[in-house]
């Protein structure tokens, strides 16, 4: 249990089983139970959890609407998702194209086509990466929740009227829920 919470759960999920070896072994995990499981099948009832976080990990996943629902299903109140937002880089005028490509339904075409038909990217700093933005799971997010607070944690320079949606490179997303009254 963590240092001031002995009566909550928390707990990581890897879907590598060497990946939670080495983060258990490198003494990482500080006591704290790193699971093998996936994302998009976790171990865990309805409403098991307050709250549910997510950082920098949708963007590695082919389906991140699977593992976005998994985080509703098993979240009570609180869902927080800190990823990447394809909208937010390149240059601005790159931006535009990108989300009038989305706009139109085009984006996924474009994205076969610019990835050879891989639908999947590699960098060496990043390993496999698919298009992604926070964005794209925004229309699941609002569904379940009552309030969705949108920040850019990237300095950017533009005019924040342009909202996170052109002006981030990533997003930190936090969504509400209004407290659910007891089940008998």
């Amino acid at each position: 249990m963590a240092q001031g919470l002995s009566s909550s759960l928390v707990c990581g999920i890897e879907s590598v089983e060497a990946l939670v070896r080495q983060g258990i072994s490198s003494g990482v995990t500080q006591g704290l139970p790193l699971l093998l499981a996936s994302g998009d099948a976790l171990p865990f009832a309805d409403k098991s959890f307050d709250a549910v976080c997510e950082f920098a990990m949708l963007h590695h996943v082919p389906d991140p609407a699977r593992v976005v629902q998994e985080m509703l299903r098993v979240a009570r109140n609180v869902v927080v998702i800190s990823d990447a937002n394809r909208f937010g880089q390149g240059a601005f005028p790159l931006r535009i194209v990108k989300l009038l490509l989305y706009k139109l339904k085009l984006w996924k075409a474009f994205d076969f086509v610019r990835t050879r038909g891989n639908g999947y990217q590699v960098s060496e700093g990043d390993g496999v990466f698919y298009s992604y933005s926070a964005f794209d799971i925004l229309h699941q997010i609002q569904q379940w929740a009552e309030s969705v607070y949108l920040f850019p944690p990237d300095k950017t320079g533009i005019p924040v009227w342009f909202h996170p949606l052109l002006t981030s490179g990533s997003v930190l997303l936090i969504a509400i829920r209004k407290q659910q009254a007891p089940e008998a």
